[in-house]
């Protein structure tokens, strides 16, 4: 390194952004990926042994990526090259192949090349590296926000290992604010402090991503006015403004969380788009976790819809794995139009009845004996024991129907799914009395004039899925249950 390329180095490490400044110089100092890079983790062990062999690290951006290859490469007896894959083409790899070609024959010195964004490099560019790859001539570390299973050639993917980065804890990115104020080559020599409002804001909203909190930080730091003590003090109200957002409260542990999740999906329930998709905004914007939000709504298509719209589902399902795939930002366009559809839908819970009185059935009545003819027979002797006897395979008759009992005979005649008539469950009732399955039982019933005012399935324990009040209703002609004791009694009597 000549002279001027030392003083543009020294110039780089004093004044780069805190993010660069604050990077761990050894595995000790990494915070976060316990799961790859905890004591004993085979990554641990190779790095600390020297023994690494090719490697993709894949996660997204400000968790660590480039971080791990630069501790890598500070403490690796390899020689060690770096280049980006935006900006890098053929040529260059060809150098560093060159380099490690000498190392290798002059010096028997292993040669590590560490290419950020690899997913940019096309399959040509790729193609060039697996013969180096393979014979070992350089050992590869590729960096990745991209899933490499669809955007590394599958040749490159055979020959190293995966290792997937998750983003960090709140408590990873805190540890990391706050040693930001600890160390000279962060901002202690700004003399500033933040306040614990502000830390836990920053460490909320960044989702994750450590280098967006330090740049915030960063800013803050930097345009922020001495107070009379002579501190540069970070409170919530600056670090909004570095940030542009706007501090909501929103404890995913407490009652903030539980009550934004269930007016979610009251809206939802309730058919108005307009709230869904408003509340679905405010946990995003709170930084909720988009999983759980996925999960919730495939709930909701279930129990609020069910086959009323079996689409519903179908639409959650896709939403939930699409916005896995796709992540945020992007995401959000995904989850708003499940959550729309699912508002916008027709509305039955008799799959969630039907299956909460088919449990209570069980616990009450226990295993009740089968019908000989619908238990198994086909194994040898299995007609001797009276097993499929007298059994009508309704494919042979007329409507690919027939009368037949499957229940247990204790509870042959209590009925367990109630479909509504509204949307796609009109149409089962109208096949179930075409083909004459109990006429009378599925017979037309105008839904506007149905309806119970009771929340079955209101529980103060279940804070999980549904934390509302129940409030008195009054209604001449209609009575009312205030306590959860009098709605279980009310259904163990229906």
């Amino acid at each position: 390194m000549d002279l001027f390329a030392y003083a543009e180095e020294n110039y780089k490490e004093k004044e780069a952004p805190l993010a660069s400044r604050m990077r761990p110089r050894t595995l000790d100092e990494i915070v976060g990926q316990e799961h790859i890079l905890g004591k004993g983790k085979l990554l641990y062990r190779a790095i600390q042994a020297d023994q690494l062999s090719s490697v993709i690290f894949y996660g997204p951006p400000g968790v660590g990526k480039t971080t791990l290859a630069k501790v890598i490469a500070n403490t690796t007896s390899a020689d060690f090259h770096q280049v980006n894959a935006t900006i890098a083409g053929k040529k260059d790899l060809e150098d560093v192949v060159n380099i490690a070609k000498n190392n290798l024959g002059g010096y028997k010195r292993r040669t590590i090349l560490f290419i950020d964004e690899i997913h940019r490099f096309n399959k040509a560019q790729q193609d060039y590296l697996l013969p180096f790859v393979e014979d070992g001539t350089v050992i590869l570390i590729g960096a990745t926000t991209e899933n490499p299973y669809f955007e590394v050639n599958g040749a490159l993917l055979s020959r190293s290992r995966i290792f997937e980065l998750k983003p960090l804890s709140k408590e990873n990115v805190l540890t990391l604010i706050y040693r930001s104020f600890e160390k000279d080559y962060g901002l202690k020599k700004y003399n500033a402090d933040i306040t614990e409002e502000a830390a836990n804001f920053l460490a909320e909203i960044s989702d994750g991503d450590a280098r967006a909190a330090l740049n915030a930080i960063e800013l803050a730091a930097m345009t922020t006015e001495r107070s009379e003590d002579g501190m540069i003090h970070i409170t919530l109200e600056v670090a909004e403004e570095c940030i542009q957002r706007k501090a909501i409260r929103y404890d995913k542990s407490g009652d903030n969380h539980y009550d934004t999740i269930a007016a979610f999906i009251e809206s939802m329930c309730g058919s108005d788009p307009d709230a869904a998709v408003y509340y679905l905004a405010r946990m995003l914007t709170a930084g909720e976790d988009v999983k759980f939000i996925a999960r919730r709504m495939l709930i909701a298509a279930s129990e609020e819809v069910g086959n009323a719209d079996p689409m519903a589902i179908c639409v959650a399902a896709s939403a939930a794995m699409a916005v896995e795939r796709v992540g945020m930002p992007e995401g959000r366009i995904i989850l708003a139009q499940a959550a729309a559809y699912i508002a916008s839908a027709p509305k039955s819970n008799a799959s969630y009845l039907a299956i909460e009185k088919a449990f209570k059935i069980v616990n009450k009545t226990g295993n009740l004996p089968i019908p000989p003819y619908l238990q198994d027979s086909s194994y040898k002797s299995a007609a001797k024991l009276g097993r499929g006897v007298g059994y009508k395979y309704a494919h042979n008759y007329p409507n690919h129907f027939v009368q037949q009992q499957y229940l247990p005979d204790l509870i042959k005649d209590i009925p367990i799914y109630e479909p509504n008539d509204i949307g796609q469950e009109k149409n089962i009732k109208d096949y179930f009395r075409k083909i004459g399955k109990n006429p009378e039982r599925y017979r037309y019933k105008n839904p506007a004039l149905q309806g119970n005012m009771e929340k079955p399935w209101t529980d103060p324990d279940n804070r999980q899925m549904h934390k509302v009040s129940k409030p008195e209703v009054k209604q001449e002609g209609v009575k009312t249950y205030n306590t959860i004791e009098e709605v279980k009694k009310k259904l163990i009597q229906k």
